[in-house]
């Protein structure tokens, strides 16, 4: 989230003190990302002193005003016309999760995606009865409409990132049980292919009845023939990517 161009727009309307710019940023995303007075200043500060604001007096009751500045304008209709970079996308703290998952001693992972979704599920609900609450201000208009349609835009977009995270969660299931069942499968063929290389009796033999050595071995010499016990199926997450 860049504070820092979003505070650039609030000024475009005009120059403003730190808690009036607070209240305004939380007013237009529904204090879906809460601002305290400490990050506005220490950020009005950073502009500031890279020119793109300017302290421009007082209001009133004492507050000092900024404005912004040239270069502060041409910064922001940059970042207006400039697509948001996913090249580098944000650490998923839920991504990274299921990633340490796979594998880890004493960890069923299906439990962690149950309990994920139950929580994606809940949080879809929320933001479903916020949209509606959005929707009846915007439809009954008023002097904060501009603020109640960019808390609606807002609210749309984490219900359809919830949306895909459930539906990611449901994927990440599916492909769990059909790794589970391959290796399963794997571990069956391989099992019946060594039963049938060895005849499938203690002795090696086909027929079921170990014959008896025609040479004298020598003395102390162990005859009795090795068999080779079948590999355990694999773990279902094993080696899942």
């Amino acid at each position: 989230m860049s504070i820092r161009h979003g505070l650039l727009a609030l000024l475009e309307r005009g120059p403003r003190y730190g808690s009036q710019l607070r209240t305004e940023f939380e007013s237009r995303t529904g204090s879906t990302w809460p601002l305290n007075v400490g990050q506005v200043y220490t950020t009005l500060n950073r502009l500031e002193r890279d020119g793109m604001v300017a302290q421009g007096g007082e209001d009133a009751a004492g507050h000092a005003l900024y404005a912004i500045t040239d270069s502060g304008r041409a910064e922001l209709r940059t970042w207006f016309e400039k697509p948001v970079d996913r090249t580098s996308p944000a650490r998923d703290e839920l991504a990274i999760k299921l990633a340490m998952a796979v594998g880890a001693s004493g960890v069923d992972i299906r439990d962690v995606i149950q309990s994920q979704r139950r929580h994606t599920v809940k949080a879809m609900q929320d933001y479903t009865r916020l949209k509606a609450q959005a929707l009846i201000a915007v439809e009954s208009g008023g002097a904060r409409e501009r603020d109640d349609v960019a808390w609606l835009l807002v609210l749309e977009q984490l219900i359809f990132q919830t949306e895909a995270e459930a539906r990611w969660l449901d994927h990440c299931e599916s492909r769990l049980i059909r790794l589970s069942a391959t290796a399963a499968d794997t571990g069956s063929a391989t099992a019946t292919t060594t039963r049938a290389a060895t005849g499938g009796t203690p002795g090696g033999t086909a027929g079921g009845t170990a014959e008896a050595p025609t040479a004298t071995a020598p003395t102390g010499a162990d005859t009795a023939p090795t068999r080779t016990a079948p590999p355990e199926a694999a773990s279902p997450v094993a080696g899942a990517r």
